[in-house]
C-alpha cells in the first residue's frame, strides 16, 4: 500500500519538471554524464536497476551519490571482493545478550539507492544474494520476508578492463539489470572543465559546499511513476518492439538474442523516457533511444563474431536499421 494519498502527491507536470532539474543539479558535481543521469532516472521511474560499465576514473561514485543527494534518497555503498560473504550484503542474524535472542542486523541493502561496486569481483555465491532483492525487494530471514524501502534501486558497477579475478555475471542476474548504461572518457572539454573545477576547490566528497541540493524526493518519484503508467502504446508500437527483440533472435552474429523479459523491459523504458519529453504516448523513436541501453546486456556475440571485431552496440545498430519502422 503506498504511502502517499492522491492530495498530497504533486501533479505529474510539477514531477515531471522536478525529474528534469535533476540533470542540472548533477551538473554540478559531475560534468558531462547526462546520459548516465537518464538512465538512472528511467529505472527509477520503471522500479529497476542499472548496470554501469565504465573504466576506474569516470565519476561512477561520485554520479550515485549525487543524485541520490539531488533525490533526497538514502543510499549506501557496497565494495564487491572476492571474500565479501552474502550476509555482508543483506544482513545477518547476532545473538543479543540483553535479551538473549537473535536479533536481524539490516545490511547495506536496506537503503534506496545502493551503489554495488565492481559487482564482478564477488563470487557468485554473493552475487545470488542480490538477486532476490533485486527482484522481489525483499530479504528472507529465517523463512520470513522482510521487506526492502521503497524505493529501491541496484546501481551496480563494473570495469570493462581487469577480467583477472573477476566473476562475469551470469546471463539470468544480467537480465535482472533493466539498463546497461556504458560510461565513456570524457570529451576533451567536459575534462578541462572538470579539472578546473578541481583547481578551483571542488571536493567529490562535500556534495553540499558543490551546490548540490535536493530538486525531488520520494513523493515526486511516487508521482512520476503514476503517470508513467498511463503513456499509451499504440498496437504497431508494440509490434515494432516485439520484431526488433525477434530480430535479435535471428541475427547471424548473435548466440543470444533478446527474451520476452527483454520485449517487455524494452517496452517500460520507452514509456519512461515517452514521459519524461513531455508525451503521453510512445512513437519509435523512444524505443529506438532506449534500444541498446535495454538490451545491449541481454543478447550475446557469437566467438566468431567476436574474433571478427563485431560489437553488441554494433549489431543493435544493424538490427535497429534493418527493421521497418511503423509510420
Amino acid at each position: 500500500m503506498s504511502a502517499f494519498t492522491s492530495e498530497a502527491l504533486p501533479s505529474a507536470d510539477e514531477a515531471r519538471a522536478a525529474l528534469t532539474a535533476l540533470r542540472q543539479e548533477v551538473g554540478k558535481a559531475v560534468v558531462g554524464q547526462d546520459e548516465t543521469v537518464t538512465g538512472l532516472v528511467v529505472a527509477l521511474l520503471c522500479r529497476g536497476h542499472v548496470l554501469m560499465e565504465g573504466v576506474p576514473g569516470v565519476a561512477k561514485t561520485l554520479l550515485v551519490r549525487t543524485v541520490s543527494a539531488a533525490l533526497s534518497l538514502d543510499h549506501k555503498r557496497v565494495q564487491f571482493t572476492p571474500d565479501l560473504m552474502p550476509g555482508d550484503v543483506t544482513g545477518s542474524l547476532v545473538y543479543d545478550q540483553h535479551t538473549a535472542k537473535f536479533e536481524f542486523l539490516r545490511g547495506p541493502v536496506f537503503t534506496n539507492l545502493l551503489l554495488a561496486d565492481e559487482i564482478n569481483r564477488t563470487p557468485p555465491k554473493t552475487q545470488a544474494s542480490l538477486l532476490e532483492a533485486m527482484e522481489e525487494r525483499q530479504v528472507t530471514v529465517e523463512g520470513s520476508p522482510v521487506a526492502l524501502p521503497d524505493p529501491f534501486m541496484v546501481a551496480a558497477t563494473q570495469n570493462p578492463v581487469e577480467y583477472e579475478g573477476t566473476y562475469p555475471l551470469p546471463e539470468a542476474q544480467l537480465d535482472r539489470f533493466l539498463l546497461k548504461v556504458t560510461i565513456p572518457l570524457p570529451e576533451r572539454a567536459a575534462e578541462v572543465e572538470m579539472l578546473g573545477r578541481h583547481a578551483d576547490g571542488f571536493d567529490p566528497g562535500d556534495l553540499a559546499a558543490a551546490g548540490v541540493t535536493p530538486v525531488a524526493g520520494a513523493a515526486e518519484l511516487h508521482a512520476a511513476r503514476l503517470a508513467v503508467e498511463g503513456v499509451r502504446v499504440a498496437p504497431e508500437v508494440l509490434g515494432y518492439i516485439v520484431d526488433l527483440c525477434r530480430a535479435t533472435r535471428q541475427s547471424p552474429s548473435l548466440q543470444l538474442g533478446a527474451s520476452p523479459r527483454g520485449a517487455t523491459a524494452l517496452l517500460r523504458t520507452s514509456r519512461a523516457w515517452a514521459w519524461l519529453t513531455g508525451r503521453d504516448y510512445v512513437t519509435p523513436d523512444d524505443v529506438k533511444a532506449l534500444a541498446k541501453g535495454t538490451l545491449r546486456h541481454r543478447v550475446s556475440l557469437r566467438p566468431e563474431a567476436e574474433l571478427e571485431g563485431a560489437t553488441t552496440d554494433g549489431i543493435l545498430d544493424g538490427v535497429l536499421a534493418s527493421v521497418p519502422v511503423p509510420r
